[in-house]
Formats: structure tokens, sequence, C-alpha cells
């Protein structure tokens, strides 16, 4: 049965989970202490993600991950249906960040965000190494949003 937990404590513990979303701990130590951290179970760990509050209107999602073996199982979409059902009386909008990647934009499309803006070298200014997902390597940041 699947449940879903907000973490509260020892959220460093789930940073072999998010770092398959976030590869750089200097970067995931800036918004986890501050940001909700969600974590859902099958029976086990499957997924985390954390939400940070951007102003008094929005929250961003700033890292969903999944292990590898359990992706493309409904685990990724089943922890935004929660949180945006879990923010809907406390934000208006939700965004989240990602490279310029196809399958994972249209993954967050299919979840109801649609394309918003971009940050031109977020991940080259902002990472002490190049980040690729899969043979792209990450330039700009692509935000999409959703309403609440």
């Amino acid at each position: 049965m699947v449940t879903i937990e907000k973490i509260n404590e020892n959220k460093k513990h789930f940073l072999d989970l998010l770092l398959l979303a976030d590869e750089q701990e200097s970067m995931i130590d800036k918004y986890l202490p501050s940001g909700d951290l969600f974590a859902l179970y099958d029976n086990e760990l499957k997924s985390v993600c954390v939400v940070a509050q951007v102003d008094s209107e929005t929250c961003e999602l700033k890292n969903i991950a999944t292990y590898q073996k359990y992706q493309g199982k409904g685990y990724g979409r089943a922890l935004i249906s929660f949180i945006s059902n879990f923010y809907k009386n406390e934000y208006k909008t939700m965004l989240v960040g990602t490279g310029e990647t196809p399958a994972i934009l249209s993954f967050y499309e299919s979840c109801g965000f649609v394309k918003s803006y971009r940050v031109k070298n977020f991940f080259t200014d902002n990472y002490d190494h190049p980040i690729f997902e899969g043979d792209i390597q990450l330039v700009d940041m692509i935000y999409l949003k959703k309403d609440l």
C-alpha cells in the first residue's frame, strides 16, 4: 500500500535519493533545511520530494526523485498529485525548475505543469561540474508552473 509521509527530522537521511535529482550536495543544502520533505513508501521507500516556499502565493518543487528501478511506475506522478493537493489551500501556484530534456519536460507537462520561463546558464553558473541528463548537457533551467 502506498503511503506518503512528511519528514520533519533527519532529512539528510534521504540524501542518497535526493542526489539522484540534484547531484550537488551544496545545492541541496540551500533548500533542504527550510523545505518540506515528503517520502513515498510502497512497502519500502520509493520516492522523495522537497517543496519550498517562494512567496506567500507560490511554492516550488525543488527536488523529486525515485529510485531508478522504480521509475516509470507512477510513484513520481503520485507524489506530485499528493503535494499539489497538500498545498492547494496554502498557495496559488507551484513552480518546478528542470533541465531542458524532452522526457522530463513532458513528464511535468503530463502532471499539469506548463512552461513558464527560462534561467539562462543556471546549471553552468551554479554547479561546480557539468551536469548531464543522459547525453544532454544541462545549461539553462526551464521553469514550469501549475495552478493549485
